[in-house]
């Protein structure tokens, strides 16, 4: 598929999103399962093919669940965790993947302590191995090898968890790589597209500021939530080899 231009992502008609009174008037969902619903609709193209749905906990699994739902696909996890800026965390300045492969901002880096930001890196990884255990309580990871792997979150702010993301999903030989969010940073979509075979985002606003505030609803989700969601997401019977 192209990935060299604007067409390499799939909009959708701004009347299959509601629009409310939200920050700067932009587009609203009303929550990761309505948002989730539409993003499933925009990935229409994939149904029938041989397809691995791949959620990044915690918030982008309530999404897959209901994309896996629609393209009949198993649904898996991908594990990755954001690094957090040390005065204010929720700002990422990296993140790891399960394998302990790094993604970082240069600029962020160069003015920490890299002693930190290792111990942080060090701490996220385990976190990443401890959910993983959890999550998926010792179920295989799903053979995606010549399939599609379409990569689901909530939204890409600074992408980093979805770089890391991309990462660990080519080393198990998928035949295509889809990431898919309802929301998206363009300066991230504009490094993202460069890396995989297909992006799909719903709305991609002038200016991003926080992933929520394109929600209704954007409560956290438990890691309660992420084991009883990947039971009803288990793999399909029957699904395309």
């Amino acid at each position: 598929m192209n990935t060299g231009g604007l067409d390499s992502e799939r909009w959708v008609p701004e009347d299959r999103v509601k629009r409310c009174n939200g920050p700067r008037g932009e587009v609203v969902f009303p929550n990761r399962a309505a948002a989730g619903k539409k993003l499933a609709q925009a990935l229409i193209a994939y149904q029938g093919k041989a397809v691995v749905v791949y959620a990044l906990p915690r918030g982008g699994v309530v999404l897959g669940v209901e994309v896996a739902r629609f393209l009949e696909a198993p649904l898996d996890l991908i594990v990755v965790r954001k690094i957090g800026h040390p005065v204010e965390p929720e700002y990422a300045i990296g993140a790891v993947a399960e394998d302990g492969y790094v993604v970082a901002n240069p600029d962020e880096l160069a003015a920490l302590d890299r002693r930190w930001f290792d111990r942080a890196t060090d701490a996220e990884l385990k976190e990443a191995q401890r959910r993983r255990r959890l999550f998926l309580q010792g179920r295989e990871p799903v053979d995606v090898k010549g399939k599609v792997a379409i990569i689901v979150d909530d939204g890409l702010a600074t992408g980093l968890t979805m770089l890391a993301a991309i990462h660990e999903i080519r080393k198990r030989g998928p035949r295509e790589v889809v990431v898919a969010v309802p929301v998206a940073a363009s300066e991230t979509v504009t490094e993202v597209r460069s890396l995989v075979d297909d992006l799909v985002a719903l709305h991609i606003p002038q200016r991003m500021g926080a992933i929520g505030a394109f929600y209704e609803e954007f409560d956290q989700v438990s890691d309660g939530e992420v084991v009883a969601l990947m039971k009803v997401g288990a793999p399909v019977k029957g699904s395309k080899p």
